[in-house]
C-alpha cells in the first residue's frame, strides 16, 4: 500500500494587520494565545520539545468538545524575518488510521503598504492506502484553519498595540 497526496491551497486577507503582529500572534505566541481565544476548542498547547523554533514538536490538547483529544505538530521551518512556518502534523486523532501525516507552510505577505497579510496556506494530506479525503473533509479543515486565523485577527485589531 502506498501514499498519495492530496494538496490544497487557500489564501484570504487579514485588512488592518501587518505581517509581523500576525505571524507573532500565531507562530511565536500562538502556544499562549489561541487556548485563551478559543477556549471551548483548545484546552492548552504544550511545548514537549524544543524552544518553538524549528524541530521543535507542540502538542495541542483539544477540549472535551471536540471530536479530536490532540495533535502534535513538529515544526520542520521558522522564518521570522519572512513570517513563513513550515509544520508538520505528525501524531494525534485527527490522523486516525487514514493519514500518514499532513503537512503545512504558512507564508503572511504584506499588502496596503505593509498594513494588511495575506495570508498563503498549502496543507498536504499524506493518505495511506487507498483512502480519498472527500470534500467535506477538505471543506472542514479550511473551516477550521480560517476559524484560527479570523479569531486571531479580531484579537489583533481590538488590541492594536498587542504584539506591535
Amino acid at each position: 500500500m502506498g501514499v498519495s497526496v492530496t494538496t490544497i491551497t487557500q489564501e484570504f486577507i487579514s485588512p488592518g494587520i501587518a505581517p509581523n503582529r500576525l505571524f507573532k500572534a500565531l507562530f511565536l505566541e500562538g502556544h499562549d494565545l489561541l487556548p485563551k481565544l478559543l477556549p471551548q476548542f483548545i484546552k492548552s498547547i504544550d511545548r514537549i520539545e524544543g524552544d518553538g523554533g524549528a524541530g521543535s514538536i507542540e502538542q495541542v490538547n483539544f477540549t472535551q468538545s471536540s471530536h479530536y483529544k490532540y495533535a502534535k505538530h513538529r515544526i520542520t521551518e521558522l522564518d521570522k524575518e519572512g513570517f513563513a512556518c513550515k509544520y508538520t502534523m505528525i501524531e494525534g486523532d485527527p490522523l486516525s488510521d487514514k493519514l500518514e501525516f499532513i503537512r503545512y507552510e504558512v507564508k503572511l505577505d504584506g499588502r496596503d503598504g505593509g498594513m494588511s497579510s495575506i495570508c498563503k496556506m498549502m496543507s498536504e494530506y499524506h493518505v495511506l492506502g487507498q483512502y480519498e479525503i472527500n470534500q467535506e473533509e477538505i471543506k472542514s479543515g479550511k473551516e477550521s484553519a480560517v476559524g484560527i486565523y479570523k479569531a486571531v485577527e479580531t484579537y489583533l485589531l481590538e488590541n492594536p498595540l498587542v504584539y506591535a
